[in-house]
């Protein structure tokens, strides 16, 4: 059965439960660091029927299907979608200051035209589900042509209703004037600090609607993210795998598994991540390949990745905290001791490869004594039966569309990091921490937005040396919805709902000023001590789909406080027509 990425929950509009159960475990819930408590990793509780609240069900997002037929009219004809409005630099600033200074000269960006197709239905199909996907996504995850068939004979349930309507491009526009009528007392809460940078923008036309601090680079915690999943679609294509191979040592009996840097792999079908490829299948083509030698001892070589393998700017807890850990090449269940564990911070294996090297030694009947580091020998001609450097089995990550997937939804910062590295692959770099942010940085440029709004130093956004300007976020969130590029979509699909899942799944519920968010929003958040961001996109009163970044990074208090602020704002846009 081809690799499917597992949904997200059912819920009905009215809070009913699902009319079937969820077949799968999906990692709906992740987050950010949580900035108290003994553990500070993502917060992680799992999601049940909706049992009142806003009403929820299957999340539409904006995607682009391939570009078919000829190419369409240029940009000054007929037709065409209007390129980026006004540089953000040349608006006004917010505030009643009196009037603006004179712009200072902006800076050159890409024009990104826009059209969206609203696509992702979610429906749940008997005990199986199906993720419906036109275009080129279905090729991605390996679907078929066809829509499946329902072996079991179950009559389909209907489609949930959506979660955010789909945008209607000829819904009225926000004005500047009526969007900074709503921000401007909201951006100023003394809770989000003494800075509060601030960008929003209307998807279809690129037209830039409020813009405070919105070029200055940011501490952006989590919302890296978004960075991490635009770049690796773009350099390695959504269907694309990580392969971790087994092949024969140059001592009879010696089997090396190398690591290709797919951290959710699992030891046997028990694994954390659904989907995943495992060590027990692995085992079985080694020995298949081995015939009648026994294998004697592991080598696992992990020389894909280099570096050291924590990252710089990482607070000092986060090694041991649970919501981050080593990054290796080789890993199973993102390092953690107990694939077992609920969504969120967990136990991580200080030496991740090795133990994944004794759990693959231990499938083959090899003492674990027996396992150590070191690299593969070059293929050869001559030798043991099987020659030195014969492959003797492989197994496939999901696809890179799948993973992004989880990195968001989760906010799984081992994932995010080991996303990075494929950048840096791509692009031919060194797999490192430095590596993989300097070709990030390069991706970006490529794509045509301003590189020197972004400065990383990992790709889950755990370092505090990261910076991007909320522009450069919202430059991403538009071009991932631009037809020119199709093989970006995959970003929309994990982010959380307001009031509905993920880090979002307990906002925009009750906190006062907050409520025009449920359903609305769709964002990924990120928080650091301090530091607390919110990215996405939202849909207005009017159903005019906009996005939106706002980055703090001097938070005087705690996200009790800062976090209810930062949803206000989203709220705002949400509830309004801010003509």
């Amino acid at each position: 059965m081809p690799e499917r990425p597992a949904p997200l929950p059912w819920r009905s509009p009215t809070g009913s439960p699902p009319p079937s159960p969820n077949p799968g475990r999906f990692p709906v819930v992740g987050g950010d660091r949580p900035v108290s408590g003994p553990s500070r990793g993502s917060a992680s509780v799992p999601v049940s029927p909706a049992s009142g609240g806003p009403s929820r069900g299957s999340a539409s997002v904006p995607v682009s299907p391939a570009p078919t037929g000829p190419p369409g009219p240029g940009p000054s004809e007929p037709g065409r979608v209007p390129p980026l409005g006004p540089p953000i630099s040349a608006l006004p600033a917010p505030g009643d200051a009196g009037p603006a200074p004179a712009p200072v000269a902006p800076r050159r960006r890409r024009r990104l035209p826009v059209v969206l197709a609203v696509v992702l239905l979610l429906v749940l199909a008997g005990v199986g589900v199906v993720v419906t996907r036109p275009g080129p996504v279905a090729g991605w995850l390996g679907d078929d042509a066809g829509s499946p068939s329902n072996a079991a004979g179950v009559t389909p349930e209907p489609n949930p209703s959506d979660v955010l309507a789909g945008p209607d491009p000829n819904a009225p526009v926000p004005t500047p004037d009526g969007v900074r009528a709503a921000l401007d007392p909201l951006v100023g809460a003394a809770v989000l600090g003494g800075r509060v940078n601030v960008s929003v923008a209307d998807v279809i036309s690129g037209q830039t609607l409020f813009a405070k601090g919105a070029d200055d680079g940011t501490v952006p915690a989590s919302v890296t993210k978004l960075a991490t999943a635009v770049t690796v679609l773009a350099a390695r294509e959504p269907g694309y795998r990580i392969p971790t191979r087994a092949v024969a040592g140059a001592k009879a009996g010696e089997v090396v598994i190398i690591g290709g840097g797919d951290p959710t792999l699992a030891i046997d079908k028990k694994g954390y991540y659904p989907g995943a490829a495992r060590l027990d299948d692995l085992a079985a083509q080694v020995r298949t390949a081995l015939g009648g030698t026994t294998p004697t001892s592991v080598t696992v070589d992990g020389s894909v990745y280099s570096g050291p393998v924590y990252g710089p700017g990482w607070d000092a807890d986060i090694p041991t905290g649970g919501s981050g850990g080593a990054v290796t090449a080789l890993m199973t269940d993102g390092g953690r001791r107990d694939p077992g564990v609920e969504h969120g911070a967990a136990a991580r294996f200080a030496e991740p490869d090795l133990a994944a090297g004794k759990s693959f030694a231990r499938l083959l009947g090899v003492p674990a004594d027996a396992v150590k580091r070191g690299a593969a020998p070059a293929p050869a001609a001559a030798g043991g039966t099987p020659a030195p450097g014969t492959e003797l089995g492989v197994v496939q990550s999901p696809p890179l569309i799948r993973m992004v997937d989880i990195m968001i939804s989760e906010s799984d910062n081992l994932v995010a990091e080991a996303l990075a590295r494929q950048v840096a692959l791509a692009r031919n770099q060194p797999a490192s921490f430095d590596g993989g942010a300097a070709a990030m940085d390069a991706e970006v440029a490529e794509l045509g937005l301003p590189a020197d709004e972004i400065t990383l130093s990992d790709g889950s956004g755990l370092s505090r040396r990261n910076r991007i300007s909320p522009s450069l976020l919202t430059d991403l969130v538009r071009l991932a919805a631009s037809p020119d590029h199709p093989e970006l979509a995959g970003v929309f699909g994990g982010l959380p709902v307001g009031g509905w899942s993920g880090t979002l799944d307990e906002r925009y519920r009750t906190a006062p000023g907050t409520a025009a968010g449920a359903g609305s929003v769709r964002a990924k958040t990120g928080t650091l001590t301090a530091v607390h961001s919110i990215a996405g996109l939202v849909t207005t009163a009017d159903g005019r789909l906009l996005t939106f970044a706002v980055l703090t990074d001097q938070v005087p208090g705690g996200k009790e406080t800062a976090q209810p602020a930062l949803d206000r704002i989203a709220a705002a846009l949400a509830g309004c027509g801010c003509r």
